[in-house]
């Protein structure tokens, strides 16, 4: 290889190197940010959802399925009453769900269709 074959390849290999950086954003401090924002983002959706009981479809909880399960997906009945699902802040009830765990396994009924 000549020796402006060898400064060739050098230049090519530092050009990509800088694209490379220049387009992560340098890996240190992207990334930590990265982490920091997607906590925040996991925070935000949490406050912005309620545990309700009650409403979830067999297999289909979120968790709180009671003793010796696992958790998430473990209700083995319909509307399972230790079993609670996330809904958006303030759909619970009007789901006809419980905040709180309920003894039962009857369907949920919206408190609308209770009245009528």
């Amino acid at each position: 290889m000549t020796k402006a074959s060898k400064l060739g390849s050098a230049a090519t290999a530092l050009i990509a190197a800088a694209a490379l950086s220049a387009c992560s954003g340098g890996a240190g401090e992207s990334t930590e940010g990265a982490e920091a924002s997607e906590a925040e983002a996991t925070e935000t959706a949490a406050a912005e959802k309620e545990k309700c009981f009650g409403i979830a479809l067999a297999g289909e909880n979120d968790c709180a399925a009671g003793e010796g399960t696992s958790c998430a997906g473990t209700s083995v009945v319909d509307y399972q009453g230790n079993a609670w699902k996330y809904t958006d802040a303030g759909e619970c009830e009007a789901q006809g769900g419980s905040l709180t765990e309920v003894a039962d396994n009857d369907p949920p009924v919206a408190p609308a269709e209770a009245e009528g």
